[in-house]
Protein backbone atom coordinates (compact mmCIF):
# COMPACT_ATOMS: atom_id res chain seq x y z
CA UNK A 1 0.00 0.00 0.00
CA UNK A 2 1.21 3.67 -1.09
CA UNK A 3 1.58 5.85 1.50
CA UNK A 4 1.17 10.02 1.84
CA UNK A 5 2.82 11.95 3.76
CA UNK A 6 0.11 14.92 5.80
CA UNK A 7 1.63 17.44 3.80
CA UNK A 8 1.42 15.41 -0.14
CA UNK A 9 -2.28 14.06 1.21
CA UNK A 10 -2.88 18.22 2.41
CA UNK A 11 -1.75 19.08 -1.28
CA UNK A 12 -3.71 15.92 -2.88
CA UNK A 13 -6.98 16.62 -1.12
CA UNK A 14 -6.81 20.39 -1.49
CA UNK A 15 -6.78 21.51 2.37
CA UNK A 16 -4.32 22.84 4.44
CA UNK A 17 -2.39 20.09 6.72
CA UNK A 18 -4.07 21.69 10.12
CA UNK A 19 -7.47 20.64 8.39
CA UNK A 20 -5.96 17.17 8.53
CA UNK A 21 -4.95 17.31 11.86
CA UNK A 22 -8.40 18.64 12.92
CA UNK A 23 -10.29 16.04 11.21
CA UNK A 24 -8.38 12.98 12.90
CA UNK A 25 -8.56 14.83 16.36
CA UNK A 26 -12.63 14.85 15.36
CA UNK A 27 -12.95 11.37 14.18
CA UNK A 28 -13.67 12.00 10.92
CA UNK A 29 -9.97 10.45 9.24
CA UNK A 30 -8.92 7.51 11.33
CA UNK A 31 -5.69 7.98 13.19
CA UNK A 32 -2.37 8.06 10.93
CA UNK A 33 0.32 5.60 11.24
CA UNK A 34 3.31 6.81 11.93
CA UNK A 35 6.94 5.82 11.10
CA UNK A 36 9.73 5.42 13.29
CA UNK A 37 10.54 8.95 12.33
CA UNK A 38 7.51 10.06 14.48
CA UNK A 39 5.89 11.11 10.60
CA UNK A 40 2.65 10.90 10.07
CA UNK A 41 1.72 8.79 6.64
CA UNK A 42 -1.46 8.01 5.36
CA UNK A 43 -3.30 5.60 3.19
CA UNK A 44 -4.15 7.11 -0.41
CA UNK A 45 -7.73 6.34 0.25
CA UNK A 46 -7.73 9.24 2.63
CA UNK A 47 -7.72 11.50 -0.26
CA UNK A 48 -11.12 10.28 -1.11
CA UNK A 49 -11.96 10.67 2.36
CA UNK A 50 -11.29 14.12 2.48
CA UNK A 51 -13.33 14.61 -0.44
CA UNK A 52 -15.89 14.06 0.69
CA UNK A 53 -15.94 15.85 3.85
CA UNK A 54 -15.50 19.07 1.64
CA UNK A 55 -18.09 17.90 -0.72
CA UNK A 56 -20.67 17.26 1.54
CA UNK A 57 -19.81 20.50 3.97
CA UNK A 58 -20.09 22.42 0.30
CA UNK A 59 -23.61 21.30 0.56
CA UNK A 60 -24.39 22.34 3.79
CA UNK A 61 -23.68 19.10 6.24
CA UNK A 62 -22.06 19.77 9.81
CA UNK A 63 -19.31 18.24 11.00
CA UNK A 64 -21.14 16.15 13.16
CA UNK A 65 -23.88 14.97 10.30
CA UNK A 66 -20.76 14.23 8.01
CA UNK A 67 -19.42 11.81 10.89
CA UNK A 68 -23.08 10.54 10.32
CA UNK A 69 -22.87 9.79 6.60
CA UNK A 70 -19.37 8.90 7.10
CA UNK A 71 -20.52 5.55 9.66
CA UNK A 72 -23.08 4.99 7.13
CA UNK A 73 -20.54 4.88 4.22
CA UNK A 74 -18.15 2.34 6.36
CA UNK A 75 -21.12 -0.09 7.37
CA UNK A 76 -21.56 -2.80 4.28
CA UNK A 77 -25.41 -2.92 5.40
CA UNK A 78 -26.48 1.01 4.26
CA UNK A 79 -28.30 1.06 1.25
CA UNK A 80 -29.12 4.47 -0.85
CA UNK A 81 -32.32 5.11 1.37
CA UNK A 82 -30.10 6.10 4.71
CA UNK A 83 -28.21 8.37 2.85
CA UNK A 84 -31.31 9.71 1.22
CA UNK A 85 -33.04 10.43 3.87
CA UNK A 86 -30.38 12.02 5.26
CA UNK A 87 -30.37 13.90 2.04
CA UNK A 88 -33.47 14.94 2.29
CA UNK A 89 -33.54 15.78 6.25
CA UNK A 90 -30.61 18.60 5.03
CA UNK A 91 -33.21 19.97 2.56
CA UNK A 92 -35.53 19.97 5.09
CA UNK A 93 -33.78 22.09 7.20
CA UNK A 94 -32.11 23.97 4.15
CA UNK A 95 -35.46 25.11 3.15
CA UNK A 96 -36.45 25.98 6.74
CA UNK A 97 -33.25 28.37 7.11
CA UNK A 98 -34.31 30.05 3.12
CA UNK A 99 -37.78 30.88 4.72
CA UNK A 100 -36.19 32.38 7.75
CA UNK A 101 -33.60 34.34 5.70
CA UNK A 102 -36.35 35.88 3.59
CA UNK A 103 -38.26 36.66 6.79
CA UNK A 104 -35.54 38.64 7.82
CA UNK A 105 -34.54 40.37 4.33
CA UNK A 106 -38.17 41.48 4.34
CA UNK A 107 -38.15 43.02 7.56
CA UNK A 108 -35.04 44.88 7.15
CA UNK A 109 -35.79 45.67 3.34
CA UNK A 110 -39.10 47.61 5.11
CA UNK A 111 -37.20 49.16 7.43
CA UNK A 112 -34.73 50.61 5.36
CA UNK A 113 -37.38 52.17 2.84
CA UNK A 114 -39.04 53.62 6.10
CA UNK A 115 -35.33 55.00 7.28
CA UNK A 116 -35.02 58.48 5.51
CA UNK A 117 -31.40 57.96 5.31
CA UNK A 118 -30.92 61.85 6.04
CA UNK A 119 -28.81 63.62 8.49
CA UNK A 120 -30.99 63.40 11.13
CA UNK A 121 -30.13 62.06 14.68
CA UNK A 122 -29.95 58.44 15.51
CA UNK A 123 -32.91 59.12 17.65
CA UNK A 124 -35.15 59.53 15.08
CA UNK A 125 -33.68 56.77 13.04
CA UNK A 126 -36.44 54.56 12.32
CA UNK A 127 -34.40 51.34 12.29
CA UNK A 128 -32.39 51.92 15.46
CA UNK A 129 -36.11 52.35 17.16
CA UNK A 130 -37.17 49.53 15.77
CA UNK A 131 -34.22 47.52 17.49
CA UNK A 132 -34.58 49.31 20.47
CA UNK A 133 -38.31 48.17 19.87
CA UNK A 134 -39.30 52.13 20.23
CA UNK A 135 -42.66 52.74 18.62
CA UNK A 136 -42.97 56.39 16.85
CA UNK A 137 -46.50 56.65 19.56
CA UNK A 138 -44.75 56.30 22.20
CA UNK A 139 -43.38 59.70 22.02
Amino acid sequence: MAYLTIGILAKKAGVATETIRYYERSQLLPPAERLQSGYRVYGTDTVKRIRFIKQAQALGFTLNEIMDLLALTDNDDTDCAAINAAAKAKLTEIDQKIKALQKMQNGLSVLAERCPGDDKPLTECSIINHLYGKDPSDE
